[in-house]
Parts: structure tokens; C-alpha cells; sequence
């Protein structure tokens, strides 16, 4: 569409799972915020992660590209500025870009694209996690397990602090610097919460007693994954064995309470890009990398593409968008390439072109389309690659080596039935089996991304030595040491 060029202030945050906002339709957490942000422009119901972790998610979104194409399969294989990203092609053009808070990228050596990049969070020590790599015959077990349960509850964080920080910083820049950009700009404000640990400023936290709320769907002792390679992966990323169920209750306030953190904080910055009189030449987008699985199946954390875990909160607000709508087509966060270089002025070139996103502000102006999102997942816990691809009704997830799943979610969008092995479905099966294969070659990624990964398990010495290593949980703050931690099986 043909709109008046506009600025871009481009909110993620990590670990949001979808329908933990108000206008998504959480009845419990509280997000007055995002849900004006939604009135005001417009909500995707169907938007999905490309990747269920943070560094290969956050590589898509980035340069437009699916982890298959950019090959930043875990968080041991971080990006590093060789592929294109909407920053490069923001700044050889002549917009400022400018990055606040988590990237998750290699390193800020490395040319990322943006002309800065204020306090940002990288890989730890530019390798990220290196247990992470080892998945075959089965995946590495993680020694940070029952920390998840431990830490849960009220409290500070440097997380929390982190935020903080970044929030001002956004709030500076829009309040000092915005209106001195010669072109169209493009702010990135990336807010590490709800990500865990799970700890939520006190006066966040005590909004919900811990009393009051429910436990999370299929919590039963028959709710358990069932198919083999989520089942293997659930054993891996073992979280819900150290929670009891008071615990449980505790650990989703304290995630409600982080919901409301970053809501609060979403909202002083947008106050702050209105009070700059920006609002009405400023598109702003807001989203998250992945979401989290909070206890549902007896998980938590992300890796999985249960909506939980890969479906994503996606609004779009400002001049040419359109308010208060609910836009059911599917999109994912390749999409925001051409969404940010298209609202600055900019022409796609023939690279771009042929990129797989397509402008979210275009899909917001025109009747649902059929096309279909995709994701993978080729990461810590896994011991096969797992693919996505909903188109229309249907959710189907690939697992090479295994039997699909196959979900339909108009009928069952809690995903509680598994139609893959149902043979009324096998044409179903069949032809979302086809869109997958239109956009990969399922056998031969798998294949690539185990490849990479043992060359650089041998790279740092072995499986014994990462073993040796183990894992630190969370990628620190700025500033925060890492704390490793091993898990010795019996």
C-alpha cells in the first residue's frame, strides 16, 4: 500500500506467551497498555515464532530469513552480522536505527547493523550455550533444573533492573534525539521480561495472589507428553519435576506479575514517544520472541510448537494501520523485515524479494489470506528437528523420524487432540506435509543442523568436556557473571 513514509518504534520482549494479555483474552493478568496499543491499531491472531529460543528466533526476525536459510539453529550459534539485517539496509540507507536492551547476537564487535547499540545483551562469551549442541542419542541433561521452582516468587531481579534501565534509555532517546533524525528512524526496545527467572518486582507480584489462581490446562497425572520426541524433550528440560503444586501457583504469579512489569513499562515508553508529539508519524510494533509453556503438559520454558510455546502476541499501531482490528492471517516474526523497511520509505530491492515475510501493515489492510507460518525448532532438548506449519485450521508438526502431529485449532485450540494418526486425516496429513516440504527439505536440514552442531561440540573438546561445563539457566544481564551448573544422572 501507498502510505506517507513514518518512523519505527519496534517493542519485543521474551518469553510473552500469547494469551497472557488482556486482549488476547487473559481474564486474570492485568495489561492496560498493550491492550490501548491493540485498540488502537491492529492484533494478529495467528502470529508465531520462527523459532521456539531465543538466538535462532531472534536471527529470523532480524534478517527475514528462516533458521534453515541463516543456520543460527541454537543458542550456541549466535548471529553475527554476515547476513543482511533490516538494520544493515536501514543504515546504507540513511535511517538511524539504534538498539536498547537484549540481542542475543554474537557479539557487539560485530557489525549488526544498527548505528548503536545502547547496553545491549549478547551470547555469554560470544558462544552462548554449549550443552545446548549435544542432542544425540539424546539430548544433554541440564544441571539448572530445579532453579526454576527455587527462585519463583517476589522479589528483585537484575532483570528486572535491567528492564528498568532499558526503559529509561528508550525514554531518553525519544525525549532528546528523536526529533533531530533527518529521516525516518527506527528504535528497537528490547525488554528482557517475563523471561525467567521467574521473580516479579513486589508490587507486580502482589496483584496476583498465588491463592486465587488456577493451575495450568492439562496439569493432570495423564497429561504428559505422549509422542516420543516431545516426551524425550520434556525429560530433558525437566523443570516441572522440582515444583509442587503451591509452587506452581507461586511461579505463575510471579510470570503474571513480570507480565505486568513489562506492561508498565511498555506503557511509559509509548507515553513518552506521545509526549515527544511522535505518535501520529510513528508506527509501533510490539511483539515477542517465543513464548512459554507455564507448566501446561507438565512444561515449562519454550522449544516446543504447542501455541504456548510458539505462538506470539503481534500488534501493529500508527498511521496507516488499522485500529482495533483482529487479523486472523497467519504471520510469524519474518514479517517485520519488510513491515520496518517498507514504513520508513524504503523500496524492496530484488534480495528482498524474495525473502519469505510480507509487510504486516499490508496484511492488516486486506481481507484474511491464505498463506502459511513456519517454524522449526533444531535445539537444546531435541533430538530430532521439529517443524511447524499452521495454514488455516491446521496445525501440523513435523518430526523427522517420528509420526507428525496434527491439530485442528478452530475445533481444539487447546491442542488436546492429536489427529496424526487418525486415518480420516491422512489427506490432511498429506497436504500440509506438502507446504512443508514447499519450504524445506525436512531430512536435509536435520541433517545440516546435526552437522554443525558436532563440529563445534569437537570444536570445544568433546561431549565430556560441555558436559563438564554445564549450562547457566539464563543468559546474564550486563554486568551479572554467569553461574554454571551440572546435573549428575544416577
Amino acid at each position: 500500500m501507498s502510505q506517507k513514509p513514518s518512523n519505527v518504534l519496534f517493542i519485543l520482549s521474551d518469553e510473552h506467551t500469547r494469551d497472557v494479555s488482556g486482549c488476547y483474552g487473559h481474564k486474570i493478568v492485568k495489561t492496560p497498555n498493550i491492550d490501548r496499543l491493540a485498540a488502537r491499531g491492529t492484533k494478529f491472531t495467528s502470529a508465531y515464532t520462527n523459532c521456539p529460543i531465543c538466538v535462532p528466533a531472534r536471527a529470523s526476525l532480524h534478517t527475514g530469513t528462516y533458521v534453515a536459510e541463516n543456520a543460527c539453529w541454537d543458542n550456541a550459534h549466535p548471529y553475527d552480522g554476515t547476513i543482511r539485517s533490516w538494520a544493515h539496509r536501514l543504515k546504507s540507507a540513511g535511517h538511524f536505527s539504534m538498539s536498547i536492551g537484549k540481542l542475543h547476537f554474537r557479539s557487539t564487535k560485530d557489525d549488526n547493523g544498527f548505528d548503536e547499540e545502547i547496553i545491549p545483551l549478547h551470547v555469554v562469551d560470544g558462544e552462548g550455550d554449549l550443552l545446548g549442541l549435544i542432542r544425540r542419542p539424546k539430548a544433554a541433561t541440564r544441571g539448572g533444573m530445579p532453579d526454576l521452582a527455587k527462585a519463583a516468587g517476589s522479589g528483585e531481579s537484575t532483570y528486572a533492573k535491567y528492564d528498568r534501565n532499558i526503559r529509561d534509555g528508550a525514554i531518553e532517546w525519544l525525549t532528546k534525539h528523536a526529533k533531530a533524525q533527518a529521516k525516518p528512524w527506527c528504535l528497537f526496545v528490547s525488554f528482557v521480561k517475563p523471561h525467567f527467572p521467574l521473580i516479579a518486582p513486589p508490587e507486580f507480584y502482589k496483584m496476583y495472589p498465588p491463592e486465587s489462581l488456577p493451575m495450568p490446562r492439562l496439569y493432570g497425572p495423564d497429561d504428559y507428553p505422549k509422542h516420543p520426541s516431545v516426551a524425550a524433550l520434556r525429560s530433558c528440560m525437566s523443570y516441572d519435576d522440582f515444583f509442587t503444586p503451591e509452587k506452581v501457583r507461586v511461579a505463575l504469579a510471579a510470570y503474571y506479575g513480570m507480565v505486568s512489569f513489562l506492561d508498565d513499562n511498555i506503557g511509559r515508553v509509548l507515553a513518552a514517544l506521545e509526549q515527544a508529539g511522535l505518535a501520529d508519524t510513528t508506527r509501533v510494533i510490539y511483539s515477542t520472541d517465543h513464548g512459554d509453556n507455564l507448566g501446561t503438559r507438565h512444561m515449562w520454558g519454550k522449544s516446543i510448537h504447542y501455541e504456548e510455546s510458539s505462538a506470539v502476541p503481534l500488534i501493529v499501531a500508527g498511521p496507516g494501520v488499522p485500529a482495533g482490528k483482529a487479523c486472523p492471517t497467519p504471520v510469524t516474526l519474518v514479517d517485520v523485515y519488510p513491515t520496518i523497511i517498507e514504513s520508513v520509505g524504503l523500496v524492496p530491492d530484488a534480495v528482498e524479494k524474495k525473502l519469505p515475510g510480507r509487510s504486516l501493515v499490508d496484511l492488516a489492510n486486506l481481507p484474511p489470506v491464505d498463506r502459511v507460518a513456519f517454524g522449526e525448532y533444531h535445539a537444546a532438548g531435541s533430538i530430532t528437528a521439529m517443524y511447524m506449519v499452521r495454514k488455516g485450521r491446521w496445525k501440523y508438526i513435523h518430526h523427522v523420524g517420528y509420526r507428525a502431529e496434527l491439530f485442528d485449532l478452530e475445533t481444539d485450540p487447546g491442542e488436546t487432540k492429536d489427529l496424526g494418526e487418525s486415518p480420516a486425516y491422512r489427506e490432511t496429513l498429506k497436504m500440509m506435509e506438502a507446504e512443508l516440504r514447499k519450504l524445506v527439505d525436512p531430512e536435509a536440514v536435520n541433517a545440516r543442523a546435526f552437522a554443525d552442531q558436532e563440529a563445534k561440540i569437537a570444536k570445544f573438546g568433546g561431549v565430556d568436556a560441555l558436559i563438564k561445563r554445564g549450562d547457566f539457566g539464563y543468559s546474564p544481564a550486563p554486568g551479572e557473571k554467569p553461574v554454571f551448573a551440572t546435573r549428575i544422572e544416577a
